[in-house]
């Protein structure tokens, strides 16, 4: 079984969340939303694809609580393709799993805390 299939998005706390975004799309050129920015890219096991794949790049309020438990100002969300499985596989090998999974009409997602507090979350995309 596959885990990890790629990089889902990057997601970090900033003090200001409108003032960065605006300083890396003036300064990098990013086409910011109001979450960030989403890197587009074809997955080349999944060519036939009707939508490209994406990566995030996401700056959260510094009192975002969406990291907790963890207390880092990061957390990075990876793309994997049976979420589910991957938890109960996860579970049996006494990885600390945070919460309930999650269904939204882009994907699954769970969390994990990896042996130094980051929070990792783990995305099963609908693409």
């Amino acid at each position: 079984m596959k885990r990890v299939t790629g990089l889902g998005g990057v997601f970090f706390k900033t003090k200001d969340p409108k003032k960065i975004k605006e300083w890396y799309s003036r300064h990098l050129g990013l086409p910011m939303d109001e979450y960030g920015v989403s890197f587009k890219w074809i997955d080349p096991d999944h060519k036939e694809a009707k939508e490209p794949a994406q990566t995030a790049w996401s700056p959260f309020k510094e009192d975002s609580t969406y990291f907790q438990p963890s207390e880092k100002q990061f957390m990075f969300n990876y793309r994997v393709e049976n979420l589910v499985e991957l938890l109960k596989l996860l579970k049996e090998e006494g990885v600390q799993i945070i919460g309930e999974m999650q269904e939204e009409p882009y994907g699954k997602f769970g969390w994990i805390m990896d042996p130094e507090g980051n929070k990792i979350e783990l995305w099963e995309p609908k693409d």
